[in-house]
């Protein structure tokens, strides 16, 4: 059994029946504690999970972290920084009516959310190195195109399958 404290519980309440399912655990709470019980690997997915809902993803992109192929990633903000504004840093992040979010979620096929200074990552676990890097990149200062011609760069191939082999 694991317990785990969480300030956003009213979303973890409202779907409790549906997370218990998808997991495969049980879920109970007292105050502001979660408590997670099932097999090994279920609490350990479930914490991962819950911590993706914790940060503010919806449901169904935070219950892909179950698939194998999936990851999770946090990044803090100020393990990668001396600055001491952290506001304008996010603010790089997000950009303009939220422009630099969406184009790092397009070229890296990874989802974004960002709550204080911690920055959250869900996607394949071949992007998610390439997300990591183009983030702390964007953190200590690079400019978003450098950041955009870096990504275009290291996106990965997609394998076309002509029907040669057997």
């Amino acid at each position: 059994m694991k317990k785990l404290i969480f300030e956003k519980l009213p979303r973890i309440i409202k779907n409790r029946k549906k997370l218990e399912e998808a997991l495969n655990v049980k879920i109970t709470n007292r105050g502001k504690e979660v408590f997670v019980e099932g097999e090994p690997l279920d609490e350990y997915a479930a914490e991962k999970v819950l911590d993706a809902i914790e940060i503010g993803f919806p449901l169904e992109i935070a219950l892909s972290i179950k698939e194998d192929e999936m990851a999770f990633e946090i990044i803090s903000i100020k393990d990668y920084t001396k600055r001491k504004d952290l506001g304008s840093i996010r603010a790089r992040i997000i950009g303009k009516d939220g422009k630099t979010l969406r184009t790092l979620t397009n070229l890296t096929d990874c989802n974004f959310e960002i709550k204080g200074n911690v920055v959250g990552i869900i996607g394949d676990a071949e992007e998610i190195e390439t997300a990591q890097n183009a983030l702390i990149s964007l953190i200590q200062g690079s400019k978003q195109a450098n950041v955009y011609a870096y990504l275009e760069k290291h996106h990965p191939e997609p394998i076309i399958d002509l029907g040669l082999k057997e």
